[in-house]
């Protein structure tokens, strides 16, 4: 695999401690092998170690609009986790689905969907519907994930 990301540096905005909190808490609690490929931030462009990890994996680089905020990779069992940091706007409905999943088109990684927010508080208050064959992680209580898939509680729908 090609070289690793460039340090993470954050911001101190709400959204972007929910992703450090992604980053630093939820990745290493249920996904503990797995590495950080992509955090969006506010640059324009991606570092040649970034590009190179996503080529790796079969990610369509040419839709960065579509990205979502958070790639991580479990090398170990070949998974791909696409994360929303949601503080306000954004979570994984049917349309966001849609578009994860064409951006991931070619990967042969298993594709994990995940919708992070501050508080499961907050999930009352977002519009729209969490789709199903994803799963919620909150950072205010950041041992539990709230499941919609039925009949799976971590893992990819579809065997790669």
């Amino acid at each position: 695999m090609a070289e690793t990301l460039p340090v993470l540096q954050f911001s101190h905005f709400e959204h972007a401690a929910l992703i450090r909190a992604v980053v630093e808490d939820f990745a290493p609690r249920f996904v503990p092998d797995c590495v950080a490929i992509y955090v969006d931030d506010t640059r324009d462009d991606l570092e040649p170690s970034e590009l190179a990890l996503l080529a790796d994996l079969g990610i369509d680089v040419d839709s960065r609009g579509k990205m979502p905020h958070v790639m991580l990779h479990s090398v170990e069992k070949n998974w791909l986790l696409l994360v929303e940091a949601v503080t306000n706007h954004g979570l994984i409905d049917d349309k966001r689905h849609a578009e994860l999943t064409k951006l991931c088109a070619r990967s042969t990684a298993g594709l994990i969907f995940v919708t992070a927010l501050p508080s499961r508080a907050i999930m009352a208050d977002l519009p729209g519907e969490i789709a199903w064959e994803t799963v919620v992680w909150t950072a205010d209580e950041p041992s539990h994930l709230i499941h919609f898939n039925g009949a799976r509680f971590l893992g990819p729908y579809k065997a790669p």
